[in-house]
């Protein structure tokens, strides 16, 4: 039985007859203003709430916060929802992630749910966590946990660490470097090496005694240059970083919109430099080696969209040359676009190479791993180094893979996740085929023993099949009757791959609702097809997978529009604000995150830019077409009856800005005629959500979760 159904205390919230009176949002003028794009004029009447700096714009904010705290603090499942969360979320051990095996330590990223941030520890070359010690501490910077490391590298001896770190959510990131014995910092601080744009990277130099490292324009540059332009520099530690050798720079083939992630896992005197074009997957790659000119070894029409050196000292790379679900190459001899005449090693097959968030090619001293994504769920493939299969690491059906590290006795740690069980890590005895589970394993008193996942598959307007993985309490009848809350994202190749769902989902489950997850395209659960078929001119594909999905749900009597609710964050939110525009009658409640919904004006912001090569550019008459013809500011109508929607933001975002919420929000409160309410909520102490303190997400996804009781009528029973 599940620990929160054994608790002795009982509240029964029926929510919705206990909403607070909500008061009429905040006057929103609308003003004449238009622009004339591609021949067509389009209106923009609340421009003049994107200027933050105006105090008109910030009385406004401030009013929609009152006002949707109004609404969410009059709620009595307000205190009891975020206690819940807060116990089990607290209750939950300590997860160890990101594991870097140095020397004679092995480090990590260690999240303890007492703290606010997660910290950066050691532990011994068996990576027993009974022998962490911690090396960075963000909370003991800023208690209030506002401080959050954007990133860390370990040099190869492990005797120090460098680190990005940020203020508010801001992932504006300095960089600062300490001795792993003492925790003392050893060299001045360098600022501008990380920011939401195009991110950051560091390389250690085999010796310790510098790195390589990635770096914006300084005050010198213009201001509309400052998030641009990113450049790599050596830096010599106890130097002037202002003196700093430029490596790789404009005159090497980088551009504006640039993003570089710098390797050097295998310890070798060069480093690889993996260069995107914005966030489109377009790449080219480089060999940086001190004192030397750059080797590009890679360009954009090699289509090699990962690449990483090998310990034999060979580049592997991932192509996707005429090849949708990609293909592995190897480079034995580093030479000018080397690349163009790399031998095949392992070839295509009819399931994808996951090549998203860093991930597809891991390596051992003697084995390549290879991750693939068949739909959602991971596979990892092994080989030897010159392309000899060796079968498969043992994952659960449908269970996610995201880390793959060699211990100094040969075994493989590899990192596992479920739907109903939180991040574990297995070994792997090369020399045996034994699989042990490890003692670096989340132990949640969050259970889902009661639950089941079910995998079907809804038809797209065009006849596409999309897979929906859906959560549910065993016996749950289809009646239609069933609170249902429906989630996606559906871009940039980003994959939704199984996850622990966790205390939130816990407690929706509790509630009585149905929690499902859409496989839409644009992510890459297919290959690479299935992310082109939901971008740029094709992106009108990925809202109708999920309006099919959520059709679906109502269709097969899972829930009905009066009980379906929406959820989608980021690209997720552009997913939101299409679903609420194009189908407002499909659900009764959206939650959307930090969305973008301006999709003419969104390329102006410095992130804006680097995004267009995944939703195209205005200056493009076939793409400003489709960028209009599903903007979803663009199309608010008046006299409609849209849901309920909570829109949330951070103040801090760089990576979308806050004025799409506001304009979107300003526009729906005038339009909706249905009298449900349409909120605002913007954080004043985050950004995108990446380095939020846990007080900040706890309370969050407490507003979340008491807002979609509320509008569906639910009751939570603890």
């Amino acid at each position: 039985m599940n620990v929160i159904l054994r608790a002795v205390t009982f509240v029964a919230l029926t929510t919705a007859a206990l909403a607070a009176t909500l008061p009429p949002p905040p006057a929103t003028p609308s003003e004449p203003t238009s622009d004339v794009v591609q021949g067509v004029n389009v209106a923009d009447p609340y421009r003049w709430l994107e200027d933050w700096s105006n105090p008109k714009v910030q009385a406004w904010s401030e009013a929609q916060n009152k006002r949707t705290r109004a609404y969410l603090d009059g709620l009595r499942s307000q205190r009891p929802v975020s206690d819940e969360l807060m116990r089990l979320v607290s209750a939950t051990s300590p997860a160890f992630f990101d594991l870097k095996p140095r020397g004679p330590v092995v480090f990590a990223t260690y999240s303890d749910p007492k703290l606010q941030q997660p910290v950066i520890v050691t532990m011994n070359a068996a990576a027993d966590p009974a022998t962490k010690k911690v090396v960075l501490d963000p909370n003991a910077l800023d208690a209030s946990g506002h401080i959050a490391v954007d990133w860390y590298v370990p040099s190869h001896d492990g005797s120090k660490i460098a680190a990005s770190l940020s203020k508010d959510g801001s992932e504006d990131g300095t960089l600062h470097v300490f001795d792993v014995a003492t925790g003392k910092e050893i060299d001045t601080p360098i600022p501008r090496v990380q920011y939401p744009t195009a991110g950051g990277s560091l390389a250690w130099a085999p010796d310790g005694k510098g790195f390589w490292y990635t770096r914006y324009p300084g005050p010198d540059a213009p201001e509309a240059d400052r998030h641009f332009n990113m450049q790599v520099y050596f830096h010599v530690l106890g130097s002037d970083a202002a003196k700093d050798e430029l490596v790789l720079s404009t005159k090497d083939g980088l551009e504006r919109v640039s993003e570089i992630f710098l390797d050097n896992e295998q310890n070798l005197p060069t480093v690889l430099a993996r260069v995107q074009k914005g966030d489109g997957g377009i790449w080219a790659h480089y060999v940086l080696t001190r004192g030397k000119p750059s080797v590009r070894i890679g360009r954009h029409e090699d289509e090699i969209v990962y690449a990483a050196f090998g310990p034999n000292g060979a580049v592997y790379g991932v192509s996707r040359k005429g090849a949708s679900n990609g293909f592995v190459v190897k480079l034995d001899k580093i030479a000018p676009d080397g690349f163009a005449a790399a031998k095949v090693l392992v070839p295509q097959t009819d399931v994808a190479i996951q090549t998203t968030n860093e991930s597809g090619l891991s390596f051992s001293k003697d084995r390549l791993f290879v991750n693939d994504i068949v739909g959602g769920p991971n596979q990892v493939r092994i080989f030897t180094l010159d392309g000899k299969p060796e079968g498969k690491l043992p994952l659960p059906e449908i269970a996610a893979n995201h880390e793959i590290v060699e211990l100094a006795d040969g075994r493989i740690l590899f990192g596992v996740t479920t739907y109903l069980r939180p991040y574990f890590y297995d070994s792997w005895d090369p020399k045996t085929g034994k699989v042990e589970e490890t003692a670096l394993k989340v132990v949640s008193p969050v259970k889902f023993d009661d639950a089941t996942v079910t995998r079907v598959f809804a038809t797209s307007k065009d006849g596409t099949k999309v897979p929906l993985n859906i959560i549910m309490k065993k016996g749950t009848k289809l009646d239609g009757n069933n609170p249902t809350l429906l989630y996606g994202y559906g871009g940039y190749g980003v994959s939704q791959n199984p996850n622990f769902l966790g205390a939130l989902r816990r407690l929706w489950l509790d509630a009585g609702g149905i929690y499902v997850i859409a496989n839409i395209r644009g992510g890459s659960e297919y290959g690479e097809k299935w992310h082109q078929d939901g971008m740029l001119t094709k992106k009108q594909n990925v809202f109708d997978d999920f309006y099919a999905a959520g059709q679906y749900l109502i269709d097969n009597k899972y829930t009905s529009h009066t009980k379906l609710a929406l959820m989608g964050g980021s690209n997720g939110g552009l997913l939101m604000g299409a679903e609420i525009t194009q189908h407002p009658d499909l659900a009764h409640a959206v939650v959307s995150a930090v969305g973008i919904y301006d999709m003419v004006r969104v390329e102006l912001d410095p992130n804006g830019s680097f995004n267009t090569t995944e939703f195209g550019t205005v200056k493009n008459p076939d793409q400003f077409k489709a960028l209009y013809a599903y903007s979803p500011l663009h199309h608010v109508v008046a006299k409609t009856a849209y849901p309920a929607v909570l829109m949330t933001t951070g103040a801090t975002d760089g990576r979308v800005n806050p004025m799409h919420s506001r304009k979107f929000t300003a526009a729906l409160q005038a339009a909706s005629s249905s009298g449900l309410p349409i909120l605002l909520r913007t954080n004043m102490h985050a950004g995108h959500g990446i380095g939020s303190s846990l007080s900040d997400r706890i309370a969050e996804q407490t507003d979340m979760l008491c807002f979609l009781f509320d509008q569906l009528g639910m009751e939570w029973h603890k």
